[in-house]
C-alpha cells in the first residue's frame, strides 16, 4: 500500500509539472504548440509508467499508416489505459473524453491547449459540437484521434456494449476506424482501486476497417464490427471476461456488411513481432 501512495503521489507531481509546463509554454506562445504538446506528454505519460513499474508491449502496429488520420477505438479498463496509448501509441495522439478532465485545475487548460476534445455527454447539442471540432481537427491535423467507446472502465474485465460517438467521428472524416486491444492494464490498477501494482501492458493493433463513403445510418454496423475487432485482439485473462450486451447476429452482420461500403479487412493474425516503446 506505502507502494501504491508513493506511485499515486508521484504521478501527480509529473502531472502537476508537465501540465504546468504545457501552461506556461502556451502563455508565452511559444511556436509549433502541437509539436512540444506531442513531445512533453509522451515524456509525462512515460515518466508515470515508469515510475510504476509498468512494461508497454506493441503489437503490429505496422498494420496502420500513422502518418494519416485515423480513429483509434480501444476497450477500457484502467486509467492506465490513458497513459499506455499516450505514451506509445504511434501518430499525433489526440483523446477524446469526458468533459470532467477539462476541469481539473492546471491539467484541465493543458489539456484543451494541447487539442483533445471533451465531450458533455448530459447535453447532446453540446456533444454533437465537440465531435464536429474533433472532426476538423482530425481532418486538417492528420491526427490519430483516440476514443474508448464503452463510455468508462469496465468493472469486471468485460467488454461493454460501444457508443456510438467514435463510429459518428470517423463517418463524419471518413477516416478509417483502427480497433486495439489493450490486455494487462486492469491487473495494473482495476477500477475502484487506488492500489498500482507493475507489470506488463499489451497493446494489440488491429487492421484498420474502412469507412469510405458510408453514411450516418451506418454507424451501427461499424459499431458492431470494431467491437468484434476489439474482442479478438484482447487476450489472456481478459479476453476470457467475454462480452457483455446485446450482439448483433452473425447472419445480420454478414448481409449488412455486404450491402455498404464497410468493412474489415480481414481478421486478427497471430504474431510474434512486437515493438518495444
Amino acid at each position: 500500500m506505502i507502494r501504491s501512495i508513493w506511485i499515486l503521489v508521484a504521478g501527480a507531481v509529473l502531472t502537476g509539472f508537465f501540465s504546468s509546463r504545457v501552461v506556461l509554454n502556451g502563455l508565452f506562445r511559444r511556436p509549433d504548440r502541437a509539436c512540444w504538446c506531442d513531445q512533453l506528454t509522451r515524456r509525462w505519460t512515460r515518466l508515470v509508467l515508469k515510475t510504476a513499474g509498468v512494461r508497454v508491449k506493441v503489437f503490429d502496429a505496422d498494420r496502420v499508416d500513422w502518418s494519416e488520420p485515423v480513429v483509434v477505438v480501444a476497450n477500457h479498463q484502467s486509467w492506465f489505459d490513458v497513459f499506455t496509448l499516450a505514451a506509445h501509441l504511434p501518430g499525433r495522439v489526440r483523446f477524446v473524453a469526458k468533459e470532467e478532465l477539462s476541469r481539473i485545475p492546471i491539467f484541465g487548460r493543458a489539456w484543451r491547449m494541447c487539442g483533445h476534445i471533451s465531450i458533455d455527454r448530459r447535453d447532446r447539442r453540446r456533444a454533437i459540437e465537440s465531435l464536429d471540432r474533433a472532426a476538423e481537427r482530425v481532418r486538417e491535423e492528420s491526427l490519430t484521434m483516440a476514443l474508448f467507446p464503452e463510455g468508462t472502465r469496465s468493472p469486471d474485465g468485460r467488454l461493454y456494449a460501444f457508443k456510438k460517438g467514435a463510429f459518428i467521428l470517423a463517418i463524419k472524416t471518413g477516416v478509417p476506424v483502427v480497433p486495439v486491444g489493450i490486455s494487462g492494464s486492469r491487473a495494473i490498477m482495476p477500477k475502484g482501486s487506488f492500489r498500482v501494482r507493475g507489470g506488463e501492458i499489451r497493446i494489440r493493433v488491429g487492421e484498420p476497417i474502412e469507412v469510405g463513403t458510408s453514411e450516418q445510418g451506418e454507424r451501427d454496423l461499424l459499431r458492431e464490427l470494431s467491437r468484434r475487432a476489439v474482442a479478438g485482439l484482447i487476450e489472456g485473462e481478459d479476453a476470457e471476461a467475454g462480452l457483455a450486451g446485446e450482439i448483433v447476429p452473425v447472419e445480420s452482420e454478414l448481409r449488412l456488411a455486404g450491402s455498404s461500403d464497410l468493412g474489415c479487412k480481414g481478421s486478427p493474425r497471430d504474431s510474434t513481432e512486437e515493438m518495444k516503446g
